[in-house]
């Protein structure tokens, strides 16, 4: 038991699975936990429904196995033994008019090996010979954060980055490579990046340091990785409320006000400390009339977010010509086609195998909403034609669901990291507020438990009397 007063109150806006996480590590402290959903539901991207009777994901359906934060967390409130991982993880790229390998020697799309890049044909031969030219080019300057496209690009050439870089950073963050910062986005290679003159070489430096031989990338639950917000909740032990819209934030002479609910009746809470875990732009309207802030909160607000869908389509086994081989495949932006990225679910999960095959696909990048303004139907149609296209699959499926996340993903652009710090310079400056989420050190699920602990200890910190020092999370995924 820590030596905080046991009447301490922390307030967390947001019940995604950051604030939910951030919820857990509070547990313990002699503390009044409140985490404040504005949806009717909690879990923000993680959620999972059925589809033809089976229970399939809507949002996130895999978390990385190979950071910790995620499994020793689903560990530590008892679900380890409904941790599943995938029978393949084998991905291709849809392109050049058919589908091809994805390169098993790359990272993030930058390639490690050219033999395994020409074998894979993904390239043109023009293309090819332009990568390989990597290998012989001085060192290229790089002079503070870049754009993804800019640095790969330089190196490797056009189509690198637009058939294997960009497909990739798109199933990610649905963002474009000309945009996305290669110090945010690439995190353990930009680094890396600095040791070598190739920047394949730097990747091969990557492949060949990472993870232990043999261990699964990825893992979900058993019951979909949307099962984990309630469980989480629960083993908490927050009051949380659901359809609470936080509208206000003020400092008190004893700490904070929230004020919720409809605004000719608003309900105030007071709390001693607030965890901000909400997307960056609500977090930065939420703290407008907080005095000292403002810097932080024009951070906040230069963070976009794009918008996607989910679309799952279930098939008799019957409908595919051939056996499915691979977990699905990348579609790059260039080919112009509505589908960005499609999960073999029933193959990549076994445990979803139950005479159907689930295939999921994502529509949406940064840029592209016009798409997204079809009605489900037609998003529907859309997506069973381009698995047509590709696979072969023939007639309707038997059952579709289609799942919209409006804003969904932070777009992690050129300059990030220091926005980053401009947020936390401001944030932590104030007594007993916090910020955790997808919007600052990784998208991830574990990347976004991480920043739920780091929020917590600051939290504790200030509850306790003196600062704790800030632990940064790793970056990226």
């Amino acid at each position: 038991m820590s030596s905080a007063a046991p009447c301490r109150r922390v307030a967390i806006v947001g019940g995604g699975i950051a604030g939910l996480a951030a919820a857990y590590f509070l547990q313990d402290h002699g503390l009044t936990v409140t985490v404040l959903e504005g949806s009717a539901r909690i879990g923000g991207k993680l959620a999972v429904s059925d589809v033809a009777g089976i229970a399939v994901d809507a949002g996130a359906e895999a978390l990385l196995a190979r950071r910790p934060e995620g499994v020793d967390l689903i560990r530590s409130i008892g679900l380890g033994g409904r941790l599943v991982y995938p029978g393949t993880t084998a991905a291709s790229i849809w392109t050049r008019g058919r589908l091809r390998p994805l390169p098993s020697r790359q990272f993030m799309g930058v390639p490690a090996d050219f033999g395994d890049l020409e074998q894979s044909g993904i390239l043109s031969p023009a293309g090819l010979d332009r990568a390989r030219q990597d290998a012989v080019l001085a060192a290229t300057a790089r002079d503070g954060d870049v754009a993804v496209g800019q640095f790969v690009g330089s190196r490797f050439g056009a189509e690198v980055v637009d058939r294997l870089v960009e497909p990739l950073l798109g199933g990610v963050y649905a963002g474009r490579a000309d945009q996305l910062s290669f110090e945010a986005t690439l995190p353990g290679l930009a680094p890396e990046s600095r040791k070598h003159r190739s920047l394949a070489e730097a990747a091969a430096a990557m492949l060949g340091s990472g993870g232990v031989p043999g261990a699964p990338v990825f893992t979900t639950l058993v019951d979909g990785l949307g099962s984990l917000p309630e469980a989480l909740a629960a083993a908490s032990g927050a009051a949380v409320r659901t359809r609470a819209t936080v509208r206000e934030l003020a400092r008190t002479p004893a700490g904070w006000r929230l004020s919720i609910g409809p605004a000719i009746a608003p309900e105030p809470i007071d709390a001693d400390a607030i965890i901000l875990a909400l997307p960056a732009r609500p977090a930065s309207r939420l703290i407008r009339d907080v005095e000292g802030v403002a810097p932080a909160q024009a951070a906040l607000a230069e963070i976009e977010y794009a918008s996607m869908a989910i679309v799952t389509l279930a098939y008799p086994a019957a409908a595919f010509p051939a056996p499915i081989a691979g977990s699905g495949y990348l579609v790059p932006a260039v080919d112009g086609r509505p589908v960005k990225a499609v999960t073999y679910s029933t193959v990549k999960w076994p445990h979803l195998a139950a005479g159907l095959h689930m295939v999921r696909c994502s529509i949406g990048r940064i840029g592209e909403e016009a798409v997204l303004q079809r009605d489900d139907a037609e998003l529907a149609g859309l997506a069973a034609a381009d698995l047509a296209m590709a696979t072969g699959v023939t007639g309707r499926p038997t059952a579709t669901r289609v799942t919209r996340w409006g804003g969904g993903l932070p777009q992690y652009t050129v300059g990030h990291l220091d926005r980053v710090r401009r947020i936390r310079a401001g944030i932590t400056a104030q007594p007993g507020l916090a910020v955790c989420g997808a919007a600052y050190d990784g998208i991830g699920i574990p990347a976004c438990i991480a920043s739920a602990r780091m929020a917590a200890d600051q939290v504790l910190g200030y509850l306790r009397g003196h600062t704790v020092a800030e632990r940064a999370p790793g970056a990226g995924e």
